[in-house]
């Protein structure tokens, strides 16, 4: 979660908001945004453990309904807010390096 051109500065400057420049080394990252791609796969992966998480546990003990909805509602919740940062970084820097879309990259450091 740090700037692809050099490593050192922050990416985000809130939560998921990309910063427009990377206060380390000046690059120009607000063109490089990868939108909701990222969410995708969030769902994607959460979606899959949890899933598969919650059919082992009903297989394997029967727990009322209400134990797994106090199970897997927050760890989808945990999950989901906690790897959108991870992949919407690893998209953004994928984008960075095949200079897809919109985004040049600046003059070569």
């Amino acid at each position: 979660m740090r700037c692809p051109g050099c490593g050192e500065g922050k990416l985000f400057s809130g939560y998921l908001h990309i910063t427009e420049t990377c206060s380390y080394c000046g690059e120009e990252l607000a063109n490089a945004d990868p939108g909701d791609g990222p969410a995708v796969f969030v769902i994607l992966v959460v979606g899959f453990l949890v899933v598969g998480s919650a059919l082992y546990v009903e297989v394997s003990y029967s727990p009322p309904y209400w134990v797994h909805a106090m199970i897997w509602l927050p760890a989808i919740l945990i999950l989901s807010f906690g790897l959108l940062p991870l992949f919407k970084s690893l998209f953004f820097a994928a984008h960075y390096a095949n200079q897809a879309g919109e985004y040049t990259r600046g003059p070569e450091q």
